[in-house]
């Protein structure tokens, strides 16, 4: 996987995050009370932001690793979409909850993928 294609994934995660943060931080009161789902949807931006970054550094640095960028990737989406979904409307996206942790693998596997990375 090229560093071009890392650059875009972070280009995309790091748009949609500030975006969803923003949203979070402004419009979603609008529409959830609960201070808690506003912290966790906070989180859930926050994760996305930091797997944008470093995809942003990987690409940098011109290594090329489809098992990184793809598991920060995946798992940045599966992790925080989730989050979001169930902040938004739990009942509807009851059957998201196991996907969360399954987000938080992939990340952690893009991390430890990153020790053999060429």
């Amino acid at each position: 996987m090229s560093s071009a294609l890392a650059l875009k994934c972070a280009a995309i995660l790091g748009a949609s995050g500030v975006a969803l943060g923003a949203f979070g931080a402004h419009g979603l009161k609008n529409v959830i009370t609960d201070p808690e789902k506003i912290k966790t949807w906070d989180m859930a931006s926050r994760y996305q932001l930091i797997h944008a970054v470093a995809l942003l550094g990987f690409s940098a640095t011109g290594r090329h690793s489809r098992s990184v960028v793809g598991l920060w990737t995946v798992g940045a989406v599966l992790f925080s979409g989730s989050i979001y979904c169930l902040v938004l409307n739990r009942d509807v996206f009851r059957p998201l909850g196991p996907v969360t942790p399954l987000g938080g693998m992939f990340m952690i596997a893009g991390w430890l993928a990153l020790l053999v990375a060429p």
